[in-house]
C-alpha cells in the first residue's frame, strides 16, 4: 500500500467522515493539560489532520494549530469547518514525513487516527526537526472495540466478510507494545479511556462507509454489505440505536 494510495483513499468519503466519525473524550485533554503538563498555548502541528476532528479538539482548548494534510478534499473540509471560528488556525498541504513546516516551529506534534499510515522511521526524523527543544509528540487513536459486545463482534465479522482490504489495513495499526518501543526512553505517559457513539441506522451506515475498506455504491460487495448491516442493526439495536464502542489510546513523549 503506497503513500499515494493511503493519501487518496478517503477522497470519496469526506462527507461521511465529517458527519459520522467520532470525536475524542474530554479525558484526553484533561490528561494532556493536567498530569502531562502541556501548556494550553503550546503550538500544535496536527499531522494527518483530515477533516479537522482532532484539530477542533485542540483549537477549542486554546491551542494555536497548524493542520498538515495532503488530501485536498479533506483539507478543504477542515478549512470550511474551522477557519471561520478560529483565528489561530491554518492548514498546510504536507505529509507526515515532509510537513513543510519550519525547524523548531512547534511545541507539540499530534497524530490522531493516522499514525498507522506513516513511515514511522521517516516521521521520527521529520517531527524531531519541527519540534522545538523539549517538544513532545502525541499519537492517539479511537480504536474500535472488537469483542466488547455481540454487536461489536458482529460488526468485525461484517468487515471481514465484505471489506475490500480490511485485513491488510487492520494489520497496519500499531499495538501498545509497538508504540512503547517506538518512543523508547522518551515515553512520558499513555492513556486508555472508553469512548462510545450512540448511532441510529443511518449514522451506523455512514460510519461504515467512512472507512476506506468499505465498498461504496456500485461495488459488487456493497449491496450485500448493507443488507448484512441492516440485519446486524435489527438484531442488536435498543430503542433504535446501537452503542459503537471504542477505546481511545494515547501516547506522549519526546523523540530524542
Amino acid at each position: 500500500m503506497g503513500a499515494s494510495d493511503s493519501t487518496e483513499r478517503f477522497s470519496s468519503r469526506v462527507d461521511d467522515y465529517v458527519r459520522y466519525r467520532p470525536g475524542y473524550p474530554p479525558a484526553l485533554l484533561q490528561w494532556l493539560h493536567g498530569p502531562m503538563a502541556v501548556a494550553v498555548d503550546t503550538v500544535v502541528a496536527d499531522i494527518g489532520a483530515g477533516t479537522g476532528i482532532s484539530s477542533r479538539l485542540f483549537l477549542a482548548a486554546g491551542h494555536p494549530l497548524i493542520a498538515v494534510e495532503p488530501n485536498a478534499a479533506m483539507r478543504a473540509a477542515a478549512e470550511q469547518a474551522l477557519a471561520p471560528h478560529y483565528l489561530r488556525f491554518r492548514t498546510v498541504d504536507g505529509r507526515a514525513e515532509a510537513t513543510g513546516l519550519a525547524d523548531a516551529s512547534v511545541g507539540l506534534v499530534s497524530a490522531a487516527q493516522a499514525f498507522h499510515w506513516f513511515d514511522t522511521t521517516a516521521v521520527r526524523a521529520e517531527w524531531r526537526r519541527i519540534l522545538h527543544r523539549g517538544g513532545l509528540a502525541l499519537v492517539f487513536w479511537n480504536s474500535r472495540v472488537l469483542d466488547g459486545s455481540a454487536f461489536q463482534r458482529g460488526y468485525e465479522q461484517l468487515l471481514l466478510d465484505h471489506g475490500t482490504d480490511y485485513s491488510a489495513v487492520a494489520e497496519r495499526y500499531q499495538d501498545d507494545t509497538t508504540m512503547r518501543a517506538w518512543y523508547g526512553h522518551g515515553l512520558r505517559g499513555e492513556l486508555h479511556v472508553p469512548n462510545v457513539q450512540s448511532l441510529d441506522f443511518d449514522a451506523l451506515r455512514g460510519r461504515l462507509l467512512s472507512s476506506s475498506y468499505a465498498p461504496q455504491a456500485g461495488h459488487p460487495r456493497h449491496a450485500a454489505m448493507i443488507t448484512a448491516l441492516h440485519d446486524l442493526f435489527a438484531t442488536h439495536a435498543v430503542d433504535g440505536r446501537v452503542a459503537f464502542e471504542y477505546q481511545t489510546r494515547a501516547f506522549l513523549g519526546t523523540l530524542d
